[in-house]
C-alpha cells in the first residue's frame, strides 16, 4: 500500500467519524429517549453503503471508502456498549431489543447493499 493510499484512508476515517458524530447528535436531539436511534441509523446506513461499495471500484477505493470512511462512520463498539448499558441497567428488555435489532437490521442492510450494488 502506498503512503498516499494510507493517508487517504486516515483522512477518510476522520471524515467518517465527524459525520457519525453530527448525524448521531441530530438524530438524538430529534428523537431522544433511552433507545440509541442514532447509533442504529448510522450502523444500518453504513452496512448498506459497505454492501453497495463491495460491488464497485478498485481495491484502493474499497480501502479508502470502506475501511476509511465507513470504518470511521460506523461504530460497533458504541452499539455494543449501549446494549450492555441497557442490559445491566434498569432496561434489560430494551437492551435485548436493541442488540437484536442492530444485528438483524445491519445484516439485512448489508445484504441489500450487496444485491443493489452487484
Amino acid at each position: 500500500m502506498s503512503v498516499w493510499v494510507f493517508l487517504a484512508i486516515a483522512v477518510a476515517g476522520g471524515l467518517g467519524a465527524v459525520a457519525r458524530m453530527i448525524l448521531d447528535t441530530v438524530i438524538t436531539a430529534r428523537v431522544g429517549g433511552a433507545f440509541p436511534w442514532g447509533t442504529l441509523a448510522i450502523n444500518v446506513l453504513g452496512s448498506f453503503a459497505l454492501g453497495l461499495l463491495m460491488g464497485q471500484g478498485s481495491a484502493h477505493v474499497l480501502l479508502i471508502a470502506g475501511a476509511g470512511l465507513l470504518g470511521g462512520f460506523t461504530t460497533f463498539s458504541t452499539a455494543s456498549l449501549e446494549t450492555v448499558r441497557l442490559l445491566a441497567g434498569d432496561r434489560p428488555l430494551l437492551g435485548v431489543v436493541q442488540g437484536g435489532t442492530m444485528l438483524f437490521a445491519c445484516c439485512l442492510a448489508a445484504g441489500l447493499g450487496l444485491v443493489f450494488g452487484a
